[in-house]
């Protein structure tokens, strides 16, 4: 029996995360002592309060993701070690670093980075995004690729649940094709860019300077990236697949099936809220699918 873990990515936030661990684990607090140092602010106020909409914005709630994931990662692996891994978007820095691949320190700068970028992007090239619930892949592929302007899918996240992504007029011109075509379902999503489009493509760059500047090691264990849906442990491929991903999809529905069908059998989501377990549910219904904190 092998054991997969599965790191969330944005969207799992939530007022007064992490505090559990900072309240029970010393590593917590030295782990969230040392991010404050990092980042240059005390993001533990952030997280730890209840102001939802500062801890929505980007540069805040990539930081946040990452040190609730990987701190529950680092008080859990001695208990249970994983497999493999995965990680959802942002998650997959978590992944890597989990991974043994990044040290904490270093995987902070770069999810500091990524966010940072990402946000300019998104003020330089206005997008949006939307959920797609109801329909076949291939139709929602096919509308993208007939719609004027850019539009692509950003996340395959499970059987009938896509997330599209591009420029502003094309994304909803494409919604509402997908409506007429059967969708059940198409969500705008509150972000304020084109996340897994080539509207990233600026934000892409910056990342790929600061990946070849940071220190990279070899996994200890497969990591199963977003752009491939397969497994890495090559450090030139896994550089490559994080820069990549910021205008790739995620195949998501992809990466759980190709662990599965590598021998695991039981799933954790290490991280915020239950996103990932819910996804997988659709996924992979005779699978088991647990909360990592489960295990503290």
């Amino acid at each position: 029996m092998k054991t997969a873990y599965l790191f969330p990515g944005q969207g799992s936030q939530y007022p007064g995360m992490g505090k559990k661990l900072f309240d029970q684990y010393n590593l917590a607090r030295d782990r969230f002592k040392k991010a404050n140092e990092i980042l240059g602010f005390d993001i533990t106020k952030i997280m730890f309060g209840d102001d939802q909409e500062i801890l929505k914005r980007t540069d805040v709630t990539q930081p946040s993701i990452y040190l609730h994931s990987v701190i529950l990662y680092e008080i859990l692996k001695d208990k249970l070690t994983p497999s493999m891994v995965a990680g959802h978007s942002l998650g997959e820095f978590s992944a890597v670093v989990a991974s043994g691949a990044l040290s904490y320190e270093s995987g902070l700068e770069l999810v500091i980075i990524r966010a940072n970028a990402m946000q300019k992007a998104c003020l330089d090239n206005e997008g949006k995004m939307a959920a797609v619930i109801g329909l076949d892949i291939k139709v929602v592929d096919e509308i993208c690729r007939n719609t004027s302007g850019i539009v692509a899918v950003a996340n395959y996240n499970s059987p009938g649940q896509v997330v599209i992504t591009g420029e502003i007029k094309a994304v909803e011109t494409a919604s509402e094709n997908l409506k007429t075509k059967g969708a059940k379902r198409v969500i705008p999503l509150p972000v304020n860019g084109a996340f897994h489009s080539p509207l990233m493509e600026i934000a892409k760059k910056e990342l790929a300077i600061a990946v070849e500047n940071i220190k990279f090691y070899e996994p200890e264990f497969p990591i199963y990236q977003n752009v491939s849906s397969n497994p890495s442990k090559s450090i030139d491929e896994i550089k490559s697949n994080l820069v990549q991903q910021l205008v790739s999809p995620v195949l998501w529905q992809h990466t759980i099936m190709n662990m599965h069908q590598e021998g695991a059998s039981e799933f954790y989501e290490v991280g915020p809220k239950n996103v990932l377990t819910n996804l997988n549910k659709r996924i992979l219904p005779n699978v088991q699918v647990k909360q990592a904190e489960s295990l503290l």
